[in-house]
């Protein structure tokens, strides 16, 4: 990794629904891979434009399986997955730099049930295994620089998803965690816990960084800790900090694009190595984090 704290990219969804898209079916922003990919890319390009140094493809709620329910073959989901990954690395190419990690987002994603935040799954860890390897091989051989194993609720996933990085050779992934509380993942494993199961990973060259993402920003502070206190770099990219109101079906609350940036720099001291931006987040987010970024480097 770098030197210093490199810089991820904001909301993907949260961008495309300011273009006008409504992602409300089950296969979410997946769907504009097979419909307008043309504007997956650029979202990337906005991000990168921003001052992002890694941009995440939209492979979250991609499976073969989302893409069958929603009518289309198997061939067209296994080349919608690989799609994701070089849409991102055209438009960094293009670009000039950076880095692309393919999204690997987690089973109840896939269900869009809500279970990727609380890990309540009708699978156990060999099921999650056999559920993500097709996928995995597919967003790893696409030509991403890393793997975003991201918004993990349980510890069977983590895992699961940890054999399929022991068996691939070459690739180097980060595991971020949805959360129960500042201390916990969604299931109730202790985050610290977590981070000591990867450990032998992060010493192989396996793993960059462990943390968490889709988080409310004012716990991530303590949450960078408990992986720092392991001896592992941390990777964080909280929500805005607005609150999903799920009988509403609406965001309530403010986003403090200063205050995000600012708390960012907290991060970074706590030991996060990569620090960006999920739900409701957008560039004017990314930017902020540049300015804090490069302010920190030259302090």
């Amino acid at each position: 990794m770098a030197d210093r704290a490199l810089v991820l990219d904001g909301g993907l969804a949260t961008r495309l629904e300011s273009y006008g898209r409504d992602l409300g079916d089950g296969l979410w922003s997946a769907r504009l891979l097979a419909r307008e990919p043309e504007l997956i890319a650029r979202v990337h390009r906005d991000y990168f434009e921003a001052g992002a140094d890694v941009a995440i493809a939209a492979g979250y709620q991609a499976s073969v399986d989302g893409f069958i329910t929603h009518g289309y073959s198997r061939a067209e989901a296994l080349g919608a997955m690989a799609r994701s990954v070089k849409l991102a690395v055209t438009e960094r190419d293009a670009f000039g730099s950076g880095l692309v990690a393919a999204g690997v987002g987690p089973y109840g994603a896939a269900l869009a049930d809500g279970s990727e935040y609380t890990g309540d799954y009708d699978l156990d860890e060999e099921g999650l295994y056999r559920w993500h390897r097709e996928r995995w091989r597919v967003l790893t051989d696409s030509g991403a620089d890393l793997v975003a194993c991201e918004t993990l609720p349980s510890a069977a996933e983590a895992r699961a998803l940890a054999r399929l990085a022991e068996e691939t050779p070459g690739v180097r992934a980060w595991f971020s965690f949805s959360c129960a509380d500042d201390a916990r993942i969604a299931d109730g494993t202790p985050l610290r816990e977590m981070a000591e199961g990867l450990a032998p990973l992060y010493r192989e060259g396996r793993v960059v960084a462990v943390g968490v993402n889709c988080v409310p920003p004012s716990d991530v502070s303590a949450l960078v800790r408990e992986v720092a206190s392991v001896g592992l770099p941390s990777v964080a990219y909280p929500n805005s900090g607005e609150v999903w109101d799920a009988r509403r079906r609406t965001w309530t609350g403010a986003t403090d694009v200063e205050g995000f940036a600012a708390a960012a720099a907290g991060w970074c001291s706590d030991g996060a190595v990569l620090v960006g931006g999920c739900c409701r987040t957008g560039p004017a987010h990314i930017r902020a984090l540049r300015e804090t970024v490069d302010a920190g480097h030259a302090d």
